[in-house]
């Protein structure tokens, strides 16, 4: 036996000391028009290793010890590009692509450039791009494409246990999702109807090859959404063999595979479960959410020009209530719970062509909600059997005019079948004294909502660029079918290391679907309207630190307003579960009209490292904010996810292909809420007029990696909360005890995750 376990020991050691390389492979194109681009010099940086792109824009680097490096891409007439943090293993060929943009600045004397900083022509101002190793390593996180955007500026905390994006006082309902091209109304399970939010993504983090947030500016080419503009570019699987991985995490266990096909294409898969049911019903817990998820890619090359893929990602909600005894029973008819099934899927089309590419796609979003909540003799409180289904046909066409100019055009109609079942309990009393007078509502509809877009980015005089667009937004089922957005976004280089930027644009969203479903009346909402006016500066203190300073003002006109609570903008509601605790307002489910008002205004500061020859990597921001929303009773109050003061700070340090280490701190202004009386029920005058005491916490991350012969294995460990701080920033009434309940985060939580990749 000694023997046996010396073998295996030498064995490991071997395979450890010895074969501990990998190798990078990818692609360089042109941004704009995604040709390839041959000649291209691939540096590592600070090491001997290098290549230079093949006549389709092709590169392998091989015999890298494993660790992570940064790349530079240079070209003669291009911006040399830096891509920080890149992680080589022997499981896998590490993937990385180079999206080139032309030079067209070129001073003497300055040598410090933004290579670390891609910039985007036609998305000029807020927007802030993150790479699947940024995302991954988030303390806190749970390896999360939503969560990790928490640390960005204007961006709102909310409730631990949820990832509802509040987006510069925007609403939870505000916020686009775009997966590799292809519109998501919602990328979390136990999504909120209606909004956009939910407590865990649904988007398997491994096939994610970097987001791009932008937080406010956006250009014509995104619609019918107010705040924010979520991209997520997922990657292609691998070229050489089969291969895949499987994990263990903080909340979920999965399994990946990927590979070639036949020598053109390639696919990725993947399928994921949560434990928390098991853990739920081992500890006793009278609520348990069970979930599975999965995902597939299909790439296939038909020849240089033509390309195809196709795209699933669907996720399997469900909630089990334990009524075990009276306090069970009792705890659960507070609750609304939610079975979901989600999916979209989709087969997209992209022709290059000389200066150019056109994409065609045809995609389907499903949404089938099934929320309920009963009372302690388990008898119907609320029932909600709901379908969305959204079939849309897109066309996206790019077009380079010139080094400096380049063309969008895009066109999309989407048949949208709406299906609504829902139960209300008959004169419904608010905890303000209100009585809803809905009691059911059987709803089946067929609807037609419609896109087009153009517009143009130019350069002038080498310095100062900008970009003119409109969109037009048709939507068939309320009074003011067409809505007109033009934008205009600019950006002046007062030198290489110096940049002004600004825009100014309108926005529109054509109201939620369940909005829509209760009256009749209902139907002459408009869609709610945003004018944006956006301004800032950067400037680079190095090739790898850059500091921003931006201001925003938004104003809202349309917003839709109860007329039986006219204090009541819908503005206010979407974040959390709803239900009866929250007198069901998320839901729209009474007679609305286009009345609600409001602004949205702040200041912005952002501090930004990234990880470079020296190995650490810090982003701090600091926002201040306000928001007032108005609705039919006139009275001007601050919006529900207002937060004034909002301030992170994260980083980390790289030191060596072994260990890394990471912190995240959160510091926030507590919402407002309204106060309870002595017997349950809330007062209008008091609407909105307390605040939740500050939240902060603090969370820590520690990771390992080993790497063997053609395998690796990554562990990690994740404490959130360090010190046990207990925000809370939700309330209820408790009827049984006569008293007001605050609803807490969970305190200190320690996870581990195994990933064994192959």
């Amino acid at each position: 036996m000694k023997r046996l376990i010396a073998a295996i020991f030498l064995l490991v050691s071997f395979s450890i000391s010895a074969q501990q390389t990998g190798s990078i492979n990818g692609k360089a194109i042109d941004k704009t028009t995604l040709e390839p681009l041959p000649g291209v010099n691939i540096i590592v940086l600070n090491t001997n290793f290098g290549a230079s792109t093949d006549l389709n824009g092709n590169f392998i680097i091989e015999n890298i010890p494993a660790g992570t490096y940064v790349l530079r891409a240079s070209f003669i007439g291009y911006n040399n590009i830096v891509k920080s943090e890149v992680v080589v293993n022997t499981a896998r060929p590490t993937n990385v692509e180079f999206l080139m943009t032309s030079a067209v600045i070129e001073l003497e004397g300055v040598t410090i450039q933004s290579d670390f900083f891609e910039t985007n022509p036609t998305e000029l101002t807020s927007v802030k791009k993150f790479s699947y190793e940024e995302i991954r390593r988030a303390p806190g996180g749970f390896e999360d494409v939503v969560r990790a955007l928490s640390i960005l500026p204007g961006v709102a905390q909310q409730s631990a246990g949820r990832n509802d994006l509040v987006v510069r006082g925007g609403a939870p309902s505000e916020n686009l999702y775009v997966i590799d091209g292809l519109v998501v109304p919602n990328i979390n399970h136990f999504g909120s109807q209606g909004a956009t939010g939910g407590p865990l993504s649904f988007i398997n983090l491994d096939f994610v090859k970097e987001t791009t947030f932008s937080t406010g500016g956006f250009s014509a080419a995104y619609g019918d959404k107010l705040s924010s503009v979520l991209k997520i570019d997922l990657r292609e699987g691998r070229t050489d063999r089969l291969g895949g991985k499987a994990t263990i995490s903080a909340s979920q266990f999965g399994l990946n595979l990927e590979g070639p096909i036949a020598n053109s294409g390639s696919y990725i898969f993947s399928v994921r479960r949560s434990y928390l049911d098991f853990i739920f019903n081992a500890a006793g817990f009278n609520f348990v959410p069970e979930y599975y998820d999965a995902l597939a890619k299909v790439n296939y090359d038909l020849d240089t020009k033509n390309k195809i893929s196709f795209l699933y990602v669907g996720a399997f909600d469900n909630v089990k209530f334990n009524n075990n005894d009276e306090e069970d029973i009792y705890d659960n008819a507070r609750i609304l719970g939610s079975d979901q099934i989600t999916y979209v899927t989709g087969l997209s089309y992209r022709h290059l062509f000389n200066n150019g590419f056109y994409t065609l796609s045809l995609s389907r979003n499903f949404t089938d909600f099934d929320s309920f909540q009963r009372d302690t003799l388990l008898n119907p409180i609320f029932n909600n059997i709901s379908r969305e289904q959204e079939n849309t046909l897109k066309a996206d066409l790019i077009y380079k005019l010139s080094n400096k100019s380049e063309l969008n055009f895009g066109l999309s109609t989407t048949l949208v079948k709406f299906d609504a079942d829902v139960f209300f309990p008959s004169n419904f009393v608010t905890t303000f004294g209100e009585t809803l007078p809905l009691n059911q509502v059987v709803r089946e509809e067929i609807y037609n909502k419609s896109a087009a877009y153009a517009q143009y980015s130019n350069l002038v005089y080498d310095r100062l660029r900008y970009t003119l667009g409109a969109r037009v937004d048709f939507f068939d089922i309320v009074e003011t079918k067409f809505s007109f957005s033009p934008r205009l976004s600019l950006a002046y280089k007062l030198s290489p290391l110096t940049t002004l930027s600004a825009s100014v644009g309108l926005y529109h969203q054509s109201p939620s679907y369940i909005w829509l479903a209760a009256f009749d009346s209902n139907r002459n909402l408009k869609p709610v309207r945003v004018t944006q006016y956006v301004a800032g500066i950067e400037h680079l203190l190095r090739d790898d630190t850059r500091i921003k300073l931006e201001g925003f003002y938004k104003t809202y006109n349309d917003y839709p307003a109860s007329t039986i609570r006219p204090y009541l903008v819908l503005a206010n509601t979407g974040a959390g579960f709803g239900g009866a605790e929250n007198n069901f307002a998320s839901f729209g489910l009474e007679p609305l009209v286009s009345v609600g008002e409001g602004f949205a205004r702040g200041i912005e500061f952002s501090a930004q490292k990234k990880s470079s020859d020296v190995p650490h990597y810090a982003l701090f921001s600091l926002t201040y904010s306000e928001s007032y929303y108005t609705g039919l009773d006139g009275v001007e109050r601050p919006g529900g996810y207002d937060q004034r003061w909002i301030a992170n700070l994260s980083g980390g340090y790289i030191f060596n292909e072994k260990w890394e280490a990471s912190f995240k701190f959160r510091f926030a202004t507590g919402n407002p809420y309204t106060p309870y009386e002595s017997d349950g029920t809330q007062l209008v005058s008091n609407y909105l007029t307390e605040r939740f005491k500050p939240l902060h916490s603090l969370d820590v991350r520690v990771d390992r990696r080993w790497n063997f012969d053609g395998w690796a294995l990554i562990t990690y460990l994740d404490i959130q909360n360090i010190y046990n701080n207990k925000n809370s920033n939700s309330q209820s009434w408790d009827f049984k005890e006569q008293k007001v309940e605050e609803g807490q985060s969970i305190g200190l939580l320690p996870s581990i995750g195994i990933s064994l990749e192959f």
